[in-house]
């Protein structure tokens, strides 16, 4: 069972959280609050979290949920944010790789804890791992992809003592794939005996989960309401010590709304602010911005079941139907930089060539030649949140200027990503972030299909958008497996050349992480992936 806290601090916490998530929703409806600062012992953010779906890290795929898990869960090993090149030990007090370059022993740093009390052991890591392969969640491949399945997880990840545990991969792949693998959400560590206490139907904890907690990291999740709040603990059990008592992170998803909040003092972070918020506040010496690049790219993806997109003329016509030096300079400004490859900078092979540019009279030349002189309609299934909602609208008014009329289809993030992974839209904006710091994140996802069919087992981004690349995908296969890493990155730099011409993806921008904060916040970390934004460090004076 998950510790409880006293009858008296469990109130206390209950009303903190219950007051925040009042003044967030009066100011929602437009009630002007007295300014009050918020309390000493907690962090209180405003982020746009409405893609969220479920707080299992065997399920959860989704960018907010990413940041949750990395702040709750522990694994064996994580990035260094300073040189995310570089692995350290999270749970793992040291590891190393076999002479046939398959076989994984880690040792495990002893006394761990997970917040129920529950010793963390070898036997917890083997069985969350075997339990992510069983369920086969949509993140499962991230796993899977190492030669594990349902027949063979058992035997291939194993404890061989308290404090130790080996994996076997299939194949000998590049060292660096397999430990970053490990470092995603998905291989979150799992308190075993408590799940299997609210296991229903054989369900390992499954049903339970979604709402629940059951980690060893920092903090543990209190409470999470769907397009409300989340309300984040600090973990007494842990071994990293937060300094703070809780984190709140109210769902505010309009940047002026958040950019107010952060001027009068009702919250501490603002997440999701736009360019000219950022640019308004830049004279305020009691606000400060984090930045950094971030292993994230947005895109516009064509869904090839539509007979104009099935054409490689039209794919190519609607990459010169984006303006993409206007949308640069003004809806990204601060917050992303142009970036046409599915690579971000920074990872191994990343490429930087950036070959397009808005040019009507080119699409239209494009557009004839495929047999659409006249244009076509289609519609874009569009999350409602900036700048998402403004690039689509350009890009509604620049393609109209090609005789391609689009209809926008807004949504929440759960309403457009579950149109989107069935494959039922025709156009979609939005987003990628890296699940682990090796190129073949997100190599996998865009240029790999290996089933096409309606009934796949895996569906990437390219089997979303309907795009059958078998040879594509034998050259992302080989990429994963070369050990020399300047032939690996040659190799994921031709992929990107092949991608950027023939590809159903629009690559927009790659994101810039922006946190705007109150001068009294010490110590907040953004990393190059969601889940390495790191709110365990942080302190307030």
């Amino acid at each position: 069972m998950r510790k409880t806290l006293p009858p008296t601090q469990y109130t206390i916490s209950r009303r903190a959280v219950h007051g925040l998530l009042a003044s967030s929703l009066a100011l929602a409806c437009g009630f002007q609050l007295a300014q009050a600062a918020t309390p000493k012992d907690t962090l209180v953010q405003a982020l746009a979290f409405d893609d969220i779906i479920t707080m299992d890290p065997a399920e959860s795929f989704e960018i907010s949920a990413g940041e949750i898990m990395g702040n709750t869960y522990d694994r064996l090993v994580r990035l260094n944010v300073a040189n995310p090149s570089e692995l350290v030990g999270d749970i793992a007090k040291s590891w190393k790789v076999g002479e046939d370059g398959k076989t994984y022993s880690f040792e495990l740093k002893p006394g761990l804890k997970f917040a129920s009390g529950n010793p963390l052991t070898a036997e917890d890591v083997a069985w969350s791992l075997q339990r992510a392969i069983l369920l086969n969640k949509t993140p499962a491949f991230i796993l899977a992809q190492l030669g594990w399945n349902k027949d063979n997880v058992a035997q291939r990840v194993r404890a061989t003592g308290p404090l130790s545990l080996v994996l076997e991969t299939e194949k000998s792949f590049a060292p660096t794939l397999v430990l970053n693998c490990l470092t995603a959400n998905v291989a979150s560590v799992l308190d075993k005996k408590l799940l299997l206490s609210k296991e229903a139907n054989g369900d390992m904890g499954y049903a339970w989960l979604k709402t629940n907690y059951a980690g060893s990291g920092p903090y543990k999740l209190r409470e999470w309401r769907a397009n409300e709040i989340i309300a984040l603990e600090r973990n007494a059990n842990s071994a990293t010590k937060a300094p703070l008592a809780r984190v709140i992170y109210r769902h505010v998803k309009e940047a002026s709304t958040q950019r107010l909040m952060l001027e009068k003092g009702d919250i501490d972070v603002a997440r999701n602010l736009a360019p000219q918020d950022l640019n308004a506040l830049a004279a305020n010496k009691e606000v400060k911005t984090a930045t950094t690049p971030k292993g994230t790219v947005f895109y516009i993806s064509m869904n090839l079941k539509h007979p104009a997109f099935a054409k490689p003329e039209v794919r190519e016509a609607m990459k010169y139907l984006l303006d993409y030096e206007g949308i640069g300079a003004t809806m990204v400004q601060h917050i992303g930089r142009i970036h046409q490859n599915f690579l971000p900078v920074g990872l191994l092979g990343a490429a930087t060539d950036k070959p397009y540019k808005l040019d009507v009279d080119k699409a239209k030349a494009l557009l004839a030649k495929a047999g659409y002189p006249n244009g076509f309609k289609a519609s874009i299934d569009m999350r409602t949140v900036q700048p998402v909602q403004g690039i689509a609208e350009n890009f509604q008014q620049t393609a109209k200027r090609a005789g391609v009329e689009i209809e926008i289809i807004p949504g929440d993030g759960k309403q457009t990503l579950t149109k989107y992974r069935a494959r039922s839209h025709d156009m979609y904006i939005g987003t990628w972030g890296s699940d682990y710091w090796d190129p073949h994140t997100n190599a996998d996802t865009f240029v790999r299909n290996p089933d096409n069919s309606d009934e796949a087992k895996a569906k990437p981004l390219a089997w979303r958008n309907s795009w059958d690349i078998p040879e594509l995908t034998k050259k992302a296969d080989a990429a994963m497996l070369e050990r020399d890493g300047k032939k690996r990155a040659a190799m994921y730099q031709a992929l990107q050349a092949e991608f950027r011409q023939t590809s159903p993806f629009i690559m927009v921008y790659q994101q810039t992480d922006v946190a705007a904060y109150r001068s009294h916040v010490q110590s907040l970390v953004l990393g190059p992936t969601s889940d390495t934004n790191y709110v365990f460090t942080v302190s307030k004076k």
